[in-house]
């Protein structure tokens, strides 16, 4: 039922190029720390960079529990399920890193993502276990369309505003785990355009 695979063959890189959403999955170091699992969407979000490497498009959000985690430790796992009548479920291992905006990187990586008005990070994951399983108990479900309020939040604000909002919200975990270091405000208007 289950395989691992020694890197991305292209069956695989067509099924996670097919999902209409994945999910992240990291911990952090300290044992009563809490695990977080967040729900990603967006078919132009995820990316495969080479047999071993993926990426994902992060968008500013209510929290950085992801950002702080991996920069403390770098675990992560991503997963991508089928909802269609074939089932499937592909697990990611690996370790993280988040390429901010300042990066020298960052340049050659958004290219690989749609256009969003509010990209944060982009996580790059060096893939250490590739394995899948039946996804027998996961329902066959139909996509009505992929939601855009995120956005269309962030399209409403400034990069001004776009900063105090993640001064206020990314700085830390849940559990005080430094997140996303401060940006000058100046670097925000340019990155987010007004």
């Amino acid at each position: 039922m289950g395989k691992l695979y020694p890197s991305l063959t292209p069956t695989l890189r067509a099924f996670i190029a097919e999902a209409p959403m994945f999910f992240v999955a990291t911990a952090p170091l300290a044992g009563d720390g809490h695990v977080n699992v967040s729900p990603k969407g967006g078919m132009d979000t995820l990316a495969v960079l080479d047999d071993t490497t993926v990426a994902y498009l992060d968008l500013i959000g209510s929290g950085a529990e992801t950002i702080a985690h991996l920069r403390e430790n770098g675990r992560i796992t991503l997963m991508v399920c089928s909802f269609t009548a074939r089932p499937k479920i592909l697990r990611l291992h690996g370790t993280g890193e988040c390429v901010f905006p300042d990066s020298p990187d960052w340049d050659r990586l958004i290219g690989h993502f749609g256009e969003h008005p509010i990209p944060r990070s982009v996580v790059v994951v060096s893939l250490n276990r590739i394995a899948d399983s039946c996804g027998f108990t996961v329902p066959e479900m139909t996509l009505v369309s992929e939601r855009d309020l995120q956005d269309q939040w962030g399209a409403r604000r400034t990069g001004v505003q776009l900063e105090s909002y993640m001064r206020e919200k990314n700085a830390h975990s849940i559990d005080g785990i430094v997140a996303r270091p401060h940006q000058p405000e100046e670097a925000s208007t340019a990155l987010y355009g007004r």
